[in-house]
């Protein structure tokens, strides 16, 4: 087998995944698409893996077992990326990545040099327990 057809198909899965990662707009597809990279990235690894074992005497496989090790290291990202997808959405009602740009804090909430309206001495606003109950909330 050359090595030139699993190059071929593993530029190609790298190039439609990084056209995912660069055009898409939701993070569920993001991830997908990162996923699909290093999908190529481990194709390239094991079709050079076999090509370099045809030449040397003593193959000791180290693209196979690097191999097993991006497969691992994938999963654990795709499941933390899915958390914290979900907790996004659960919090802001969104996973599309030009709206959650904004920080969590507003412009509003920074510094100011302005007085207080809490009163004196105190740096919260004098809204009460409502405010603090929202604030615990969310």
């Amino acid at each position: 087998m050359h090595l030139a057809y699993p190059a071929v198909l593993s530029v190609l899965l790298f190039c439609t995944g990084l056209y995912g990662v660069l055009a898409r707009r939701n993070a569920i597809l993001v991830l997908m698409s990162v996923e699909l990279m290093l999908n190529a990235v481990n194709l390239n690894l094991v079709a050079f893996d076999v090509w370099l074992s045809k030449a040397a005497e003593e193959t000791l496989h180290s693209g196979q077992a690097l191999t097993l090790f991006t497969i691992a290291i994938a999963a654990a990202e795709i499941g933390i990326g899915l958390a914290i997808v979900l907790a996004v959405h659960r919090n802001r009602g969104t996973s599309d990545i030009d709206k959650l740009r904004d920080t969590a804090e507003g412009p509003d909430d920074g510094p100011d040099d302005g007085p207080d309206d809490g009163g004196p001495g105190t740096g919260t606003p004098a809204a009460g327990p409502a405010a603090e109950k929202a604030e615990a909330t969310a």
